[in-house]
């Protein structure tokens, strides 16, 4: 079942295209905290992005633009400033689609299954780790941040990933060592150690204090 994000902050709208997609057998989530909507993208993994223009603390446009820096999920803008400035600005920011209010539900089911089986006949799922707002970008490496994208090395990277895929657990230096030198070749084990400093500092310089915590004598884990 295909999951749609709805960002509209006229509840009644919101509700009725939530109640319409459920008919047709489309799952959907409305917002309700509209500062932090790329959180909640994130924690939902939609197939699609139902995108208002004009919202509470931040427009349609600043939303398009956080999502298309991690994911290429389609987003269709809908709104009632349907001039031909705000069409190509919604296109030009990164959106698939635009529906102008008032719009015809039927149509717009109609539309919205129409862009789902274009995307999703090849195309796969978003790639990305969350936690606490944090957001790990599988596709190039990168974390993002409040607005703040920093790039990480390879083991960095690998380190964060493999910590994020066993949230809630903790990992064995061993096991990571593994992961970041798979080889024959003898790697002595202040080399993880330094890496794990390096990748911390990185950490709390983008505010993220405490994001790795050590088990002494047995591993890391993410910290709550």
């Amino acid at each position: 079942m295909y999951k749609i994000l709805i960002v509209e902050d006229d509840q009644v709208i919101a509700n009725a295209l939530k109640r319409h997609f459920e008919k047709w057998e489309l799952e959907a989530r409305t917002i309700e905290d509209f500062q932090h909507i790329l959180e909640v993208f994130v924690d939902y993994e939609p197939q699609l992005v139902l995108l208002d223009i004009s919202l509470p603390f931040f427009n349609g446009y600043h939303w398009c633009n956080e999502i298309r820096k991690i994911s290429k999920v389609p987003i269709v803008f809908i709104s009632s400033s349907s001039d031909n400035m705000n069409i190509v600005m919604a296109m030009n920011m990164g959106g698939d689609d635009f529906i102008a209010k008032p719009f015809d539900l039927s149509v717009m089911v109609a539309k919205i299954q129409a862009l789902l089986r274009r995307t999703y006949s090849f195309q796969g799922q978003v790639n990305h780790l969350e936690h606490r707002g944090a957001i790990l970008n599988l596709n190039d490496a990168s974390m993002i941040y409040q607005d703040q994208k920093v790039e990480l090395s390879k083991n960095e990277f690998k380190m964060l990933q493999i910590l994020l895929e066993n949230k809630g657990k903790v990992v064995s230096r061993d096991v990571i060592m593994k992961r970041l030198w798979d080889s024959d070749f003898f790697v002595d084990d202040n080399t993880l150690t330094v890496n794990i400093a390096r990748l911390r500092k990185k950490l709390d310089e983008m505010g993220l204090n405490e994001f790795i915590v050590t088990k002494k004598g047995i591993g890391y884990l993410i910290g709550d």
